[in-house]
């Protein structure tokens, strides 16, 4: 067994998706994913990507991420919009409810936590 993966998406063919309908708010978003890992006890790692448009999120996963590009905000439920760019991180907890708007295409890598 290899201890060590590389994340490098170069061999990888991404998942395509968009928001489940009754949680789209707004424009046409699609996204593509590259799962780089998916490890036992529900840890998942990879690069996810998605065109401009607005839709509720609600989290029952932990998850960290690192915005590698493009621009995008993050809402809690009652609380101040969050604008996140390149160099920008943020971790979501489980429970975590409100609603992502990708302004200008998006790219992150990702730690997801089941």
């Amino acid at each position: 067994m290899n201890d060590v993966v590389r994340f490098d998406i170069a061999s990888i063919e991404p998942e395509e998706g968009a928001p489940a309908p009754d949680r789209l708010i707004s424009g046409e978003p699609r996204f593509r994913t590259w799962n780089v890992e998916e490890a036992d006890g529900g840890v998942y790692a990879g690069i996810w990507e998605s065109t401009p448009g607005k839709w509720r999120i609600l989290y029952d996963e932990w998850e960290y991420f690192h915005i590698l590009e493009g621009h995008s905000v993050v809402t809690p439920d009652g609380g101040a919009p969050i604008h996140l760019k390149a160099g920008d991180r943020l971790i979501l907890r489980p429970g975590f409810k409100g609603t992502w708007e990708v302004i200008e295409t998006t790219r992150k890598d990702y730690v997801i936590r089941l």
